[in-house]
Order: structure tokens, then C-alpha cells, then sequence
């Protein structure tokens, strides 16, 4: 079991083949952090790495020890107004209005396996080996609290996971207004700070800057997750690159408001903590209650940003997805949104159906606009029945007629949504999140419902329930297009107002969890005006994720690229759409939007009745490379090779398990004139295995390939190279078949 205690020293180790985590017991009761990295070899005490030196102005807990000051010790669970004056992990309002708190160490159980956490996503173990588990019990004297710190270490995973769960045993009633999942105190910070910034239709690119002393954050208070910043959090040495050196990356399993951050005091030490965000948080924490933070993971690399994501992304798609769908290549679908938008019936749609089957589509979707009176986006959201006007037999007689074609058949819907204009708003005004006397926002014509109301989550499920028990659907596409607002719950009484951004998304994960136990065979595809809630919380219950409303593929390279630093491909809703691009108005060829959707999870995004001739037999082409490939690209090792953050190009390419077989992806976005010579420097080949790239003559060795390059010069000027020219929005596919020697 990869945790051991030492009684002598009070201290634990957490290691697996690959990384160390040591804590300690201090004098004071309080867990310290001792050293966090590259596995070392276990002794009986790591005393040595405990730095306690005498600092000016500092607070002392002992009048006789005047080094022994919180403010310089690493911690585990800092509180705060005892000394430690960086930011605290928990925050407790007793009902004397004090704040003090003192979680002293009572004991702790180390553990085969890795528990669930109530009523929340988390990463899980299919076999009790798989993983180790320590829960060190804090308690607090005066108020009675008890935290448990739950820790759990993947024994073939460089992974270690983290949570709160805080138990009341006293008589009084505490109100938690903040607790962080994680808190790692760094003896330096020589790191840079590396996040997924972005916005709507530029989600999730890539943000270095140097660490330097006070706070960096990055947050959401937006009621999700959103497409601002991504709940990631990397730490990156200076001389890191993406195939070397060391990377620390830090994840919140939730969808809701976060916060991240690295607090660098003026000794240059780090404090990173990642958790729930605690503005408006107020939660009532009643006798004999208790209350589970979110879990946070953490994971480390010393081969650079890529041995980072690879990790991540195994074990999201392993162990973190779940349902048959967690495994299985994902089905080609066409979408019908950006080839009709709203103005559709059912014999276009049958059209469009029958000549998707005839490209080789496997799933059509349709989209928004198939409900009562839904003619555009200013009405009937909420309420979710068939447009007989547009749809004379229903959802599941359009349904039944695409899968006699030999289709799989897709919705959309967006049950966290209302208009004003809908029979449900009507009867239900006091089902929005909204304040008495305050007037209330829109976002897109739509208010938000309460969905910390469990009576409007179980009335949203009944009227789901009603479409997917009469209809074949096998895909469905749940979005949520706007920001919260007004966070004001009318079903709630004023005490229980600052829970409602948390008991909002508990109750979107009851609904994924009842539609889930009852249609466990729907691929649900999680979408937010595209990424907004692309996390690792959504992951859970949906196994994808729309990754942007753009679909400009010179912008999908960037987003791509940038997605993959922390989720795998896929987990990417990818599509080929239609030009000129309805986000950019930009024309891209059609070869250039198939190579950048096939790495994810691969569709069309358009009208098919309005392709030549020449567009049919290429998609033709394009579905039947993917239904080749897509195991390969789906559930194979990515490796990022040029950033589209810092050049005019980019590549990016996936090798299989056995290395035998790698495809790779190399887009230049304009043209250049008289251009430098280009070599690509592959990953993940065996060094002694001979290659054979389709459409060239000569076998490469795998280590040529990655050690000296693969020549990928362009024709770029003269006279007689005009033919050669290859003009804006290039890509190139390099297929790899090995044989050993």
C-alpha cells in the first residue's frame, strides 16, 4: 500500500513509482507539508525539510520558540488569525461572531481503495489496488468541528487527489464562508503560472507569465465554470518545455464557481490553492450536519507539459467518464444547426438525414427549434414537447423514420433554461432565480431556472423523461447558454441564500444522474454557448464536450490545442462546418476543417443538401479516414509538437499504445513568402522500430524522426513553384505504420 505512517515522527508518505507527498503531525496538532515531487526513498523521518527559522515581526504559537510561527510553516490546512497571515483554506463564522479556528490532529485510517463523494463527481477506481487512500481527522475544540482531509494516491498514475469533508459535532450552528479542496505550500517560486484563458468563441488558450510576489488567480463567478478562465491551474519551471522538465497541474472537479490561486509571499515561497470560489458562499452548517468539498487533483510531471496532459488525460477518459460511452469510439453525427438554424420541418429534415447516411454520417442531431412554438431564441425554453406544427408526429415519429434509415437519432435541449415567453414562466415565475423588487436580467432572452429548487429539477426531468421514453434517441446535446444572475432563490429562506450558487449545480448533476440511471446507453454531450462549461465535473455525467460555437477551423487549431492541456481528445465535440464560416465569415478548405476536426470526436456541422459533387465524394473520404482512425485518435497518446501560441503554425499528432501506428497533424495558418526550411520533430515513436509514412518512398527510424526531423518544407516562391503554391489555411496529415527490426 503506498502510504505509510511513522508513529516515531508523526509523519506520512504518500508515493506511488513516480512522486512523493510527505506530510507531518507538528507539535501543535497542525499537518505540515514536508515535500511534494519526484519519488524519493522513504526513512522514518523527513524532519530535515521542516524549515523552522526565526523571522522578524512574525506571530509565535509558543512564547518559548520563537521560530515555531504559522506564518513561515508549509501547511496542509491553513486557517487563519492565528499567525498565518497568507490566505487561509477554511473560513468559519461561529455565533459569536469568531473566527478563530484550530484543527488539531486526532487520528487518521489509511485505506485499499478510493471512496465516492456524496452527491458530487470525482475520479474512482475500479479495482480497491488501483489506489491508496488517507483520511487525517482535525478537529476544533471550541466549536466542535471535525475536518476530514481525504487524501487518495493512484498506485500506476502520478495522481494524487484531494477533499474536504467538515462534520459538526457541537450544538451551535457554523456558518462555512470558504474551503478550499487543496492547499500545497512550495518552498520556492521559480515556477511560471500557466492557465486556459479565454471567451466566447476563443475559449481555453494558453496564458504563461512569471509567478511574482502576491496573489495570481484565476476564478469564475458566473454560476459555471465558464469560457473566461478554465478550473486548471499549471506550474511550470523555468526550463520546462513540453517534452522535459518539471510541471505541476492542479484541477477542480466541479462546475460551478472556483477560485485558483498562488499566494508568493515575501520569502518567495508559494501557497496554491484551488477550491470553490467563496464569494457570496454562506453555508449553514447545522449540528450533526456536514458538508463535502469538491475534489481537487493534482498532478505531477517531470517530462515536461506534455507528460502532464497524458496523465490527465488517461485518467479522464479511465476513470474519470463512466457508461459505456467512456471507451467507445464516438459516433460520426451530423448536426442540423448551422444548416437550417430554426426554420426547419420534417421533410427537411429527412432530407438532410437521408443524404448524411449517404456520406456515411452515423448519428443526425437535431437541434434547437424542435419544441412548441420555438421559432427563435425569445421563446418557449421550459417547455419541452413537440412542435406539431413543424414535427406533425412528434420527436418520436420523426425519430423512428432516421433510424429506419439506419441512423442513430440525437436532441438538443436546455433544461436549465427559461423564456419569458412559455407556458412554463406563465405558471411558474416564482421558478427563476430572481430577488423581490429587484428587476432581473437576460441573457439571450432566457432567465436562469432554480435549480436549487429540487421541485423544478424533478418537473424539468418528468418532461424529459416523456421525450426519451417515447422516442430512439441515443445522443443528447445539453446546453446552457447564459450566465447566472440575481442568484436569489425564492423556494430559499434568507440563511440559505449564499448555498444557492453550490445547490444550483448539485441540482444540474441530479438531473444528469437520474436521466443517466434511466437511459444509461445516451451519449450526453455537455455544451455552454459551446465551452463554457468544459470541465472535468461535466465530464462525469457527459463524456463530451461541445468545445466552442466556433467552428473556424484556423480558430479551432488554437482552441484545440489549447483544450488539450488538460482533457483528452475525446472529450472534443468537433465538427466540419460550412463557409464562408458563420462566426468569422472566413473561407477555409474543406481538407483543413476535416484535419483539424478529426482530433476529437468528429461530425458535420451543416447543410448536406447544399454540397456539389465534388464536396460529396471528399466527405465520403473524410468519414471513412475517421472510421479507420478514430480509435487511434480518440483513446491514443496525444503529443503537442509546435504551438499555435507562438508561431504561424502548429502540429500536434497521436501514437497508439504499441507505437506501431501515429498519425500526424501539421497546419500552417498563412502563407508565407520565401519561407524558412521546416523539420518536425515527432514524440512517442520507439527509437528502434523502422517507419513508413504513406505517400513517401523511404523507411525512417523512429529515433531519425524524432531526433533529426521530418523534413516539412513549403514551396513558397519563385515562378516554378506556382503550381506547388498551397495558399492560406494549410494542412498536412502524415499517416506512420512500424515494423520492429
Amino acid at each position: 500500500m503506498p502510504i505509510i505512517y511513522h508513529s516515531s515522527s508523526r509523519t506520512f508518505h504518500l508515493y506511488n513509482a513516480r512522486m512523493s507527498y510527505i506530510l507531518k503531525v507538528l507539535k501543535n496538532g497542525h499537518i505540515a507539508q514536508l515535500y511534494c515531487g519526484k519519488k524519493i526513498h522513504d526513512r522514518e523521518d523527513f524532519d530535515a525539510l521542516l524549515e523552522l527559522e526565526p523571522k522578524p515581526m512574525s506571530v509565535c504559537a509558543y512564547k518559548e520558540d520563537p521560530a515555531f510561527s504559522l506564518e513561515h510553516i508549509k501547511r496542509e490546512f491553513p486557517s487563519a488569525l492565528s499567525g498565518d497571515m497568507r490566505m487561509p483554506s477554511i473560513d468559519v463564522r461561529q455565533e459569536n461572531g469568531s473566527r478563530i479556528l484550530n484543527f488539531v490532529y486526532q487520528d487518521h485510517a489509511i485505506f485499499s481503495g478510493k471512496p465516492a463523494l456524496e452527491g458530487l463527481p470525482a475520479t474512482y477506481v475500479e479495482r480497491e489496488e488501483e489506489a491508496s487512500t488517507l483520511h487525517i481527522h482535525l478537529y476544533d475544540e471550541v466549536c466542535h468541528l471535525k475536518a476530514i482531509l481525504q487524501y487518495s494516491i493512484f498506485e500506476e498514475r502520478n495522481v494524487l487527489s484531494r477533499s474536504v469533508r467538515l462534520e459538526n459535532e457541537g450544538e451551535q450552528t457554523l456558518v462555512l464562508e470558504r474551503l478550499a479542496s487543496l492547499n500545497l505550500d512550495l518552498p520556492d517560486s521559480d515556477y511560471d503560472f500557466v492557465d486556459l484563458k479565454g471567451a466566447w468563441a476563443r475559449e481555453r488558450h494558453i496564458q504563461v507569465q512569471p509567478l511574482h510576489p502576491g496573489i495570481q488567480s484565476i476564478y469564475s463567478i458566473r454560476g459555471h465554470s465558464s469560457n473566461n478562465f478554465n478550473p486548471f491551474l499549471g506550474l511550470k519551471r523555468k526550463n520546462a518545455t513540453e517534452a522535459a522538465g518539471e510541471m505541476l497541474g492542479f484541477t477542480l472537479v466541479y462546475s460551478g464557481n472556483f477560485l485558483a490561486q498562488v499566494d508568493v509571499d515575501v520569502y518567495d515561497t508559494a501557497r496554491i490553492s484551488i477550491g470553490m470560489h467563496p464569494f457570496t458562499f454562506s453555508w449553514p452548517l447545522l449540528p450533526s450536519n456536514h458538508f463535502q468539498s469538491p475534489e481537487a487533483l493534482f498532478v505531477y510531471s517531470d517530462q515536461g507539459m506534455n507528460g502532464m496532459s497524458q496523465t490527465f488525460h488517461k485518467l479522464f477518459r479511465e476513470r474519470l467518464c463512466r457508461g459505456p460511452w467512456k471507451s467507445k469510439a464516438r459516433p460520426i453525427l451530423m448536426n442540423n444547426w448551422e444548416g437550417t438554424y430554426f426554420d426547419f420541418d420534417e421533410d427537411k429534415i429527412l432530407k438532410m438525414a437521408k443524404e448524411a447516411k449517404a456520406l456515411g454520417v452515423e448519428l443526425f442531431v437535431l437541434d434547437d427549434g424542435w419544441f412548441e412554438g420555438r421559432n427563435s431564441d425569445t421563446s418557449s425554453l421550459g417547455d419541452w414537447w413537440p412542435d406539431r406544427t413543424k414535427l406533425p408526429e412528434g420527436i418520436d415519429g420523426l425519430g423512428k423514420k432516421i433510424e429506419s434509415m439506419g441512423l442513430r437519432f440525437g436532441l438538443w435541449i436546455e433544461p436549465e433554461m427559461v423564456n419569458e415567453k412559455s407556458e412554463l414562466y406563465e405558471k411558474h415565475p416564482d421558478w427563476v432565480l430572481g430577488a423581490p423588487e429587484r428587476s432581473m436580467s437576460q441573457g439571450r432572452h432566457q432567465y436562469v431556472l432554480d435549480f436549487s429548487n429540487l421541485e423544478v429539477v424533478d418537473y424539468i426531468f418528468g418532461l424529459l423523461v416523456k421525450v426519451l421514453d417515447e422516442a430512439p434517441i441515443s445522443y443528447v446535446k445539453w446546453d446552457m447558454n447564459r450566465s447566472m444572475s440575481e442568484v436569489y432563490s425564492l423556494a430559499s429562506c434568507s440563511e440559505e441564500q449564499g448555498t444557492i450558487y453550490h445547490r444550483y449545480i448539485l441540482g444540474v448533476y441530479r438531473l444528469y444522474s437520474m436521466l443517466i440511471e434511466r437511459y444509461p446507453h445516451i451519449l450526453f454531450e455537455s455544451c455552454a454557448s459551446g465551452g463554457a462549461r468544459f470541465d472535468p465535473g461535466m465530464l462525469y455525467y457527459a463524456p463530451q464536450t461541445w468545445t466552442s460555437d466556433d467552428t473556424d477551423a484556423a480558430e479551432r487549431i488554437k482552441i484545440q490545442y489549447g483544450t488539450s492541456v488538460l482533457y483528452p481528445l475525446c472529450s472534443m465535440g468537433s465538427h466540419v462546418s460550412a463557409i464562408p464560416n458563420h462566426q468569422l465569415n472566413r473561407n477555409t478548405p474543406l481538407q483543413t476543417r476535416a484535419e483539424v476536426a478529426y482530433f476529437g470526436t468528429f461530425g458535420y456541422e451543416l447543410d448536406p443538401l447544399k454540397l456539389d459533387e465534388e464536396e460529396k465524394k471528399a466527405i465520403k473520404k473524410q468519414i471513412e479516414f475517421m472510421k479507420k482512425y478514430r480509435e487511434l485518435i480518440q483513446f491514443g497518446t496525444f503529443y503537442r509538437l509546435v504551438s499555435p501560441f507562438e508561431k504561424n503554425e502548429c502540429a500536434w499528432m497521436v501514437v497508439s499504445d504499441d507505437r506501431n501506428t501515429a498519425i500526424v497533424a501539421y497546419y500552417r495558418i498563412l502563407q508565407e513568402v520565401n519561407a524558412k526550411y521546416r523539420r518536425l520533430y515527432l514524440q512517442g515513436l520507439d527509437p528502434n522500430k523502422v517507419y513508413r509514412i504513406e505517400g513517401k518512398d523511404r523507411l525512417y527510424y523512429g529515433d531519425e524522426l524524432m531526433y533529426a526531423g521530418l523534413v516539412n518544407t513549403d514551396a513558397s516562391c519563385g515562378e516554378q513553384n506556382l503550381k506547388a503554391q498551397e495558399g492560406d489555411f494549410l494542412s498536412r496529415l502524415y499517416i506512420l505504420h512500424g515494423k520492429d527490426l
